[in-house]
């Protein structure tokens, strides 16, 4: 039997997309108060956990010192000739990064959410 956990982070960013019509609103200038949910689904280890939840401060980090009060455009990922930093993209980017700076056994299934709005989430599964 699998269970599923999960643990949001917060971080708050600027951005601007590329490619869209001057009056669609998401090529101004904007911020978001950016939620992120990690969510990890998997077998129970031997202590009854899919995975600490501790075992996550490190990434908890990283979204500190990378991302909060950033404009996301400046990011080499979505900088000019990049991707858009859109919660799509955010979302693959935030996968690779939680994988680089926490060690999660292979057998767990890593999904990571990102929310710019209330209403609206966006996850890339690998």
């Amino acid at each position: 039997m699998a269970y599923t956990i999960s643990k949001e982070f917060e971080f708050a960013a600027s951005h601007q997309l590329r490619g869209l019509p001057d009056e669609h609103q998401c090529a101004r200038l904007h911020g978001h108060n950016y939620r992120v949910r990690v969510e990890l689904t998997g077998h129970l280890d031997p202590t009854g956990f899919v995975l600490d939840y501790g075992a996550l401060a490190p990434f908890k980090r990283w979204i500190d010192a990378t991302l909060d009060h950033r404009h996301l455009n400046d990011i080499p990922r979505f900088d000019e000739g990049g991707d858009n930093p859109t919660a799509e993209g955010l979302s693959q980017y935030l996968t690779a990064a939680l994988h680089s700076v926490v060690e999660i056994p292979r057998s767990i299934l890593t999904r990571v959410w990102v929310s710019e709005t209330p209403k609206t989430w966006a996850v890339w599964t690998p």
